[in-house]
């Protein structure tokens, strides 16, 4: 499991590397380009809360942490899917499963993830 630490807090938002990886290259091309997003998902259930959704913005620190000392191999139709939905004003909806069990496409798992916009 990979983390994201957003902002200047210390508390990590885990999810597995690949997801976290197709969420770095989506996010840093859209930062790049000065253009901010919506990030959501819904929590797993010993988390309490249901959802969270965050805002990606160029003024707000983002750090990347994988596990894997290997750069994890990126699927382009997840990645396509991932920066469609990010470019939509619903903001890029993420599924926080286990590497194994992570959609083959984005989009038909969106129905069930549709819960966290």
């Amino acid at each position: 499991m990979g983390r994201l630490y957003y902002g200047n807090g210390t508390e990590a938002i885990e999810m597995p590397d690949t997801t976290l990886a197709l969420l770095r290259v989506v996010a840093t091309t859209k930062l790049r380009r000065s253009e901010s997003f919506s990030v959501s998902w819904v929590h797993p259930d010993e988390i309490a809360g249901g959802r969270s959704t965050i805002w990606l913005h160029c003024s707000i620190p983002l750090r990347f942490e994988f596990d894997s000392a290997e750069s994890e191999k990126l699927d382009r139709a997840q990645l396509e899917e991932m920066a469609d939905a990010a470019n939509s004003s619903r903001g890029l909806t993420l599924d926080l499963c286990e590497p194994d069990e992570l959609p083959v496409s984005i989009g038909a798992a969106r129905s069930g993830l549709g819960r966290a916009a």
